[in-house]
């Protein structure tokens, strides 16, 4: 049986990392009473566990380790090998927020009696009449509202996003002050459980089996056979291994594995199909012109809703836009407010 809430206490998950702790710190400063947890997600967690436990100590809190490496092989690992060897380019983290990270966060709180969960991200929670929404960051630079966008309204009616009101050198200056050893330690850049970068080695290790077939010039002529589509994503541009003589990019990875290459100034789309949407509150209206980011680092381009359902969303540009590869997510915004998303099933030339 669960135990009542108490919504005085707070549990924030603890990466180790410079954001999660100075959260504890403003938390603190708020009255709420806090906890810690950190979450092994992986053999690669243990750095992490050492490292929150350090600034639990710190600060004064009680930390706990909650173990989910069994949902995080099912939900994060798994689908992300899947994803590379059919051509796809998963983004890992998107996935593992609603299913992993923070179902167990909540569940963790859920377990301890402890109404609120916090975390370090770059974002904001804001109700709108009945609706919580995710909210972009004060901080454009360090966004990270789209990385949340499939978090359901259970879990965002928990959630305090105290970093989202900061930008970055304000958290490390606060850091500074508070003595923590992680104040200039630098922001992770890798997908966690492959720390070296190599997807291509890390999926073959675990016996995932990819596709082979060709490489293909602009003009459709075979150039050589490719080591796998695990080793490609679609915009890439660099480790082709062939030379045409200008500029090439990897236009499209096929169902049958053959990689066709385009040159540059024809890797722009018109339109995408996105697939297992998710909607902050009811559908788009047709016609309407949204604000989308097809990647977490962009600005934003505009599109038009041209189609939406349980099953799909359809997009049109207002302009090309770049590079859309299939796996990665389309976040919708309106105004600096999260309204729907979904995974890229086909881009629309």
């Amino acid at each position: 049986m669960t135990k009542s809430l108490d919504y005085k206490k707070v549990l924030v998950g603890v990466s180790g990392g410079v954001d999660s702790s100075v959260c504890i710190d403003l938390l603190k400063k708020q009255g709420l009473e806090v906890e810690g947890v950190v979450i092994r997600f992986s053999p690669e967690s243990d750095e992490a566990v050492k490292d929150a436990q350090k600034v639990c100590d710190k600060l004064g809190i009680t930390l706990h380790v909650a173990d989910a490496q069994a949902d995080f092989k099912k939900y994060v690992v798994a689908p992300f090998c899947e994803n590379y060897v059919s051509g796809k380019t998963p983004n890992p983290c998107i996935v593992c927020n609603p299913h992993v990270k923070f179902a167990t966060l909540i569940k963790t709180a859920d377990e301890l009696g402890i109404g609120y969960i916090a975390t370090g991200h770059y974002a904001q929670v804001e109700k709108v009449g009945e609706t919580y929404y995710v909210k972009k960051a004060v901080s454009i630079a360090k966004d990270q509202s789209y990385m949340l966008y499939r978090l359901p309204q259970e879990i965002l009616s928990r959630l305090i996003l105290p970093i989202g009101s900061y930008e970055k050198p304000e958290i490390r200056d606060m850091a500074g002050q508070l003595e923590l050893f992680n104040a200039d330690k630098p922001d992770s850049q890798e997908i966690c459980f492959i720390p070296d970068g190599n997807y291509g080695e890390f999926i073959k290790n675990l016996g995932y089996k990819t596709k082979y077939g060709w490489l293909m010039s602009p003009e459709g002529k075979r150039l050589r056979r490719h080591e796998g589509v695990h080793n490609f994503t679609v915009g890439q541009r660099k480790g082709l291994g062939v030379a045409l003589g200008k500029p090439a990019f990897v236009k499209e990875i096929t169902e049958k594995g053959d990689v066709l290459l385009g040159y540059a100034g024809e890797e722009f789309f018109s339109g995408v199909e996105l697939s297992s949407p998710v909607y902050a509150n009811g559908y788009l209206e047709a016609g309407t012109v949204f604000t989308v980011k097809i990647r977490s680092a962009s600005k934003g381009d505009e599109a038009k809703a041209v189609y939406c359902d349980d099953e799909k969303i359809v997009l049109e540009f207002v302009n090309p836009v770049r590079a859309a590869a299939k796996g990665q997510s389309v976040v919708i915004y309106t105004d600096n407010y999260v309204v729907a998303g979904g995974f890229i099933e086909n881009a629309i030339k």
